[in-house]
């Protein structure tokens, strides 16, 4: 095994030193790249390659039969991924987003995202766009920038198929001799910056300004901001490479490419290596530019290409793929020739101790003070290391330097160890992801887990879960939606019967597998809805009733119209706003007949759904109320709901017409005759009361009264033919007639109307309620001229309350009741009275 010291090489006179690790020998498994073009991942992710129609093709090469319309992607291990055509117009621009998805931009604005399995989604940049066409973008790991055939500027933030927004007019008029774009995340103001090469400045544009920078250096042929977005690699058109902050305050480095021997043509890219150094590339050729005009040279056997990454540039050759990055301070400190720090002096003590010489206790006691700090650089050294066997034994350093101290906190030790597993696991060429410690911890293991389900290595993905502590979720859910796609029907058996035996084959098979692994928290949803979309509805319903959640349930179901099914598992939920939720979607989707009738249908199952719909329809929509009512043949219900309408109303003739239609619900329900007589006396009421309305000019009321006040207002308001009228047509009693008639003639002061009235004949009610009433009104001289119709008995107490008390004397004279005449005499108002009283009863037997 090589020392990890053979593949550096030093820079600025020793002080820094640059490493090329190979990851991968890839002869023969890639087309010659320079007939290409090409985008490739970060984060050693796949690159995409689609042929270069600008460039001939010489005869009797051998090359892959790939037509112009295919894109081709491949691992970093030169292991074949994905061959999809493209039938959208031609291609502008395809690069990756983070998530490793190929974005493939044509010249009319369309843009689709492909996965590593050949699903994409397909989103638009609109009209504008596609009027104007697009002929150049710059496609970022979280977005885009895309410019029109007008120089226009259009900005995609996210991959959601937002509406791009229109960035400042940066005012060309001509396309510019390159650009770039630093995203929003890299930029303090949190906007995307476009730089533009225009004659010999650049322009700076982002959402609000265009800027000129006022340099004179250009045109600039490569613009290539660094990683963290702080500075740019700018290369001329007379090949001088010169390096500044994106500000273009600060002038780094400077470097003329066209002295590099070797280097035959024009330059291909120009690449950062982590935010330390530029990579220029030729056709063969690979240089390594430091910060102080240093070089290293890399000589290839054919085309290359380069992908910058947050820690190193990688490169993918004919043969090879190699990772070039600067010598990690910990790694530097430990492997240096001739270091002496003490993480040095640490693994070489490890080394003795392994030979078994005595030198190494001699090593830890001169480091014992900095021990601890030994150990953390070899763990971290660990991580930097691309060979297993000097990851083991910088390990074993650290772990050696421990048990000499008294505390150490074995996280980093621990975890440091698990992560070393899991990224030699997924360097394994098979797998293709020559991803390093420091991109590890920056794209998080759940990431590292979503792209091997992406490649449907779902084992390896289970397994690291489990080995991380991470829940298995994600890659069950993937998992179970690549089942779906690549399920087949029950072989022997055709049609229907296949595809039900295949449904519970399957659903089976995907819930013994949830349980078995614990995915209890995998929304079955979800995997039902992919199911859906591949056309296996009945596998989805079958998926759905192993759903624990009906929200999660329902949407679904109804987007399948499977609606007695939402509806029922709403209900089975109790969830109110879900259930609402349902009957709304189905009332406006289904006619309105189907929709009454599923709930019909769902008997005593969806009653309270039929419950809920009444509620809602009795304060929202009285329309939905009354056909619901009408469908299910309520003629109660419906009735009752007519006269809470004609109560609501305030025109008269809707308010009669509604009280119709109740009586027309009540009489076709033999048992609610009495109800059915009831309304339409109400509605011929509110009919006379209308007329009367109408004969007085609307300046009298009568509509909405009841029986007994209309009469009264009739005999009011000199409708006393009416009154008598209305008294015969709703055979009002003799007793409640002279009632109603003698309140209202007292209270017209109508003394003489009352008199004839009560001469009219035999009074019903007796004449003392004459009497009493015109008393209690204040009229007690009216009253007394109905005293001698009134009971004998009665009379001196009508007197008296007349206040005629000779006459209530003359009363009791008359029937010689001596005894009414003393009890009187008790209640008399003055003293003369008395005497009148005793002057009476003197002449009394």
């Amino acid at each position: 095994m090589e020392h990890p010291t053979s593949s550096w090489q030093a820079m600025q006179e020793g002080n820094v030193f640059y490493r090329k690790q190979q990851c991968y020998s890839i002869p023969g498994k890639l087309p010659n790249l320079s007939d290409y073009i090409i985008a490739g991942c970060k984060y050693g992710g796949p690159i995409a390659l689609m042929r270069d129609h600008s460039k001939l093709i010489a005869l009797g090469r051998t090359m892959p039969a790939v037509t112009k319309s295919q894109i081709q992607v491949y691992s970093p291990a030169g292991e074949g991924l994905l061959l999809f055509s493209w039938d959208q117009g031609k291609i502008i621009r395809f690069g990756w987003t983070i998530d490793e998805k190929l974005v493939v931009l044509n010249e009319e604005g369309t843009y689709r995202l492909y996965d590593l399995q050949g699903d994409y989604q397909q989103h638009s940049l609109g009209t504008e766009a596609a009027e104007l066409g697009v002929i150049d973008a710059k496609i970022h790991e979280n977005g885009m920038v895309v410019m029109t055939s007008a120089l226009t500027l259009l900005e995609v933030k996210g991959w959601t198929g937002a509406r791009p927004l229109v960035l400042a007019n940066p005012g060309l008029s001509e396309p510019p001799h390159s650009w770039a774009a630093i995203p929003p995340d890299l930029n303090i103001s949190r906007h995307v910056e476009v730089l533009l090469s225009v004659d010999t400045t650049i322009y700076t544009v982002d959402n609000l300004e265009n800027a000129d920078q006022r340099i004179s250096r250009g045109p600039f042929a490569h613009v290539s901001p660094s990683p963290n977005g702080k500075n740019l690699a700018l290369l001329t058109a007379a090949g001088l490479l010169w390096v500044v902050s994106t500000d273009f305050q600060r002038s780094m480095a400077e470097f003329d490419t066209s002295n590099v021997v070797g280097a035959t043509g024009a330059v291909l890219q120009v690449e950062w290596c982590g935010n330390d150094a530029i990579l220029v590339t030729w056709d063969s050729l690979v240089v390594l530019v430091g910060p102080f005009g240093d070089i290293l040279q890399y000589f290839y056997s054919g085309p290359t290409f380069a992908i910058t990454e947050l820690d190193g540039v990688r490169v993918i050759g004919q043969e090879v793929c190699d990772f070039i990055q600067k010598v990690p301070a910990s790694t530097l400190s430990i492997f240096r020739p001739g270091s002496t720090s003490p993480s040095a002096i640490l693994f070489d003590a490890w080394e003795s101790f392994s030979n078994k010489s005595p030198k190494s206790d001699e090593s830890i006691r001169s480091i014992r003070p900095e021990l601890a700090k030994a150990v953390d650089e070899c763990i971290d050294a660990a991580g930097q290391e691309w060979e297993a066997h000097w990851q083991r034994r910088l390990l074993n350093a650290a772990k050696f330097g421990r048990g000499f101290l008294d505390f150490h906190n074995p996280t980093d030790f621990v975890n440091m160890g698990q992560t070393l597993k899991v990224l030699n696991a997924v360097h394994y060429f098979e797998v293709g992801i020559p991803l390093t410690y420091s991109q590890y911890n920056y794209a998080s293991p759940s990431h590292l887990i979503t792209r091997l389900t992406s490649r449907n290595l779902h084992l390896l993905a289970l397994r690291i879960s489990g080995f991380l502590d991470l829940k298995p979720d994600p890659v069950l859910k993937h998992w179970a939606c690549a089942k779906i796609l690549k399920a087949k029907a029950t072989s022997g058996v055709t049609g229907k019967d296949a595809e039900l035996g295949g449904d519970d084959e399957i659903c089976r098979m995907i819930v013994e597998k949830f349980e078995e692994l614990g995915g209890a928290e995998v929304s079955y949803a979800e995997i039902a809805k992919k199911a859906w979309e591949v056309g296996r509805g009945g596998l989805a319903t079958k998926l759905l009733d192993h759903e624990a959640k009906g929200s999660d349930q329902v949407p679904l179901l109804l987007t399948m119209k499977e609606d007695k099914l939402a509806l029922v598992k709403a209900v089975d939920s109790g969830d109110t706003d879900l259930v609402y939720h349902v009957l709304l979607h189905l009332h406006k989707r289904l006619p309105l007949g189907s929709f009454f009738r599923l709930l019909e249908e769902g008997g005593q199952t969806l009653a309270p759904a039929s419950k809920l719909l009444e509620v809602y329809a009795r304060e929202q929509n009285r329309e939905m109320l009354r056909d619901f009512y009408y469908s299910d043949d309520r003629r109660v219900e419906s009735a009752v709901l007519s006269l809470d309408e004609a109560s609501r109303t305030t025109d008269q003739s809707a308010k009669i017409a509604a009280v119709k239609t109740a009586q027309k619900f009540f009489s076709e329900d033999k048992d609610r005759s009495f109800e059915a007589k009831v309304v339409d006396e109400q509605a011929k009421l509110l009919a006379i009361q209308q007329q009367l309305e109408n004969e007085a000019d609307g300046k009298i009321k009568f509509f909405g009264l009841s029986v007994n006040e209309t009469m009264r207002a009739c005999i009011l308001n000199g409708f006393s033919k009416r009154a008598d009228k209305i008294k015969h047509d709703f055979k009002v009693s003799d007793k409640r007639f002279w009632y109603t008639k003698m309140y209202a003639l007292v209270e017209a002061k109508d003394f003489e109307g009352l008199e004839n009235f009560a001469k009219s004949k035999r009074s019903p009610i007796g004449y003392e309620v004459f009497v009493r009433h015109l008393v209690e009104k204040g009229f007690p001289r009216e009253g007394i001229q109905y005293i001698a119709k009134c009971d004998s008995s009665k009379r001196a107490d009508l007197y008296v309350d007349c206040g005629e008390w000779r006459m209530a004397a003359k009363e009791c004279k008359e029937r010689n009741d001596k005894a009414k005449l003393e009890q009187l005499k008790q209640k008399a108002p003055n003293s003369l009275v008395v005497r009148e009283y005793e002057q009476v009863l003197s002449t009394m037997k």
